[in-house]
């Protein structure tokens, strides 16, 4: 079994942003700059935002936080926005999600200019990755392509099950590696909910990406010797021998299962620091492309 380190990736991609960075500022051309946008005080949000600040001081970025209280309202957030798609100083930002029950996310979404929009969630994006076209990928599906690719772990031709559809992971990863390219070439299976036999499913699975929320959810005997497995899952469970009273812990019981994986990704520490690299890929993509 070999672990996918998506730390140890993500810190080798990052050095090589940071090089081309500086390659960058020593030529005078335009220091890349990532905005982020927070509403409310989610620990999860926070941390999440965090981390892409620290990501982005790393590499060379410079990066601006907007923090706004949770009864902010989505009138005031919208202008929020517009304001950074005006900003030409800023080249890409997020909204990070969940937002306040009283906003609605897809309208935000939808009020984000694709060129600034390095989250990749805004259907332009989502529609010209579809049909194969340029675009800006959603961070946690780039991430996971980065690790396929890095790892050299083959795609074509294999049997891909992914579980969960989400617009956010789900469905944008299995039209990834569905479609022409590498990683891709794949023959995918979408299964939710809704799904009838899924265990049988997941034992014909080459690849099994697990992103439902749903903790240990997939068992050893759900798996076929020598699968890979991703794990987006990121899941909070109560641990009183930890100083914070819990740990996290993903979709896949990792114990069970990795006796018969070729390939696995740990939680935490496998696709989660992938993301915020694929953020950062997409934040200098931006840069270039003004």
């Amino acid at each position: 079994m070999i672990l996918l380190d998506g730390r140890a990736l993500s810190k080798k991609i990052k050095e090589e942003i940071k090089a081309e960075v500086d390659t960058i500022r020593d030529n005078g051309g335009n220091i890349p700059h990532l905005a982020a946008v927070i509403v409310g005080d989610n620990p999860a949000s926070e941390s999440y935002v965090k981390n892409k600040v620290k990501s982005s001081d790393f590499v060379g970025f410079e990066s601006t936080v907007i923090k706004k209280d949770a009864n902010i309202s989505e009138e005031e957030l919208l202008e929020i926005v517009e304001g950074l798609n005006k900003n030409s100083d800023v080249d890409g930002f997020i909204v990070q999600l969940p937002l306040p029950r009283h906003i609605d996310p897809d309208k935000i979404t939808l009020s984000i200019d694709p060129k600034k929009d390095v989250d990749g969630f805004h259907p332009y994006n989502f529609g010209s990755m579809a049909q194969g076209l340029e675009a800006y990928l959603p961070a946690t599906p780039y991430g996971i392509l980065l690790m396929l690719e890095r790892y050299e772990i083959e795609t074509e031709g294999k049997e891909v099950v992914v579980l969960g559809r989400s617009n956010i992971v789900g469905s944008p990863i299995s039209i990834l590696l569905a479609r022409k390219g590498n990683p891709g070439n794949a023959t995918v299976t979408i299964t939710h909910s809704r799904t009838k036999d899924l265990d049988n499913i997941l034992r014909k699975a080459d690849i099994i990406i697990a992103a439902i929320g749903r903790n240990h959810f997939i068992k050893a005997d759900q798996v076929k010797e020598g699968a890979v497995i991703i794990d987006v899952g990121i899941n909070r469970i109560e641990d009183p021998s930890r100083k914070r009273g819990y740990r996290l812990v993903g979709d896949v019981d990792f114990d069970d299962v990795s006796s018969k994986a070729s390939y696995i990704t740990p939680v935490p520490g496998g696709v989660g620091p992938m993301t915020v690299t694929a953020l950062m890929l997409n934040t200098l993509k931006a840069s270039k492309l003004k």
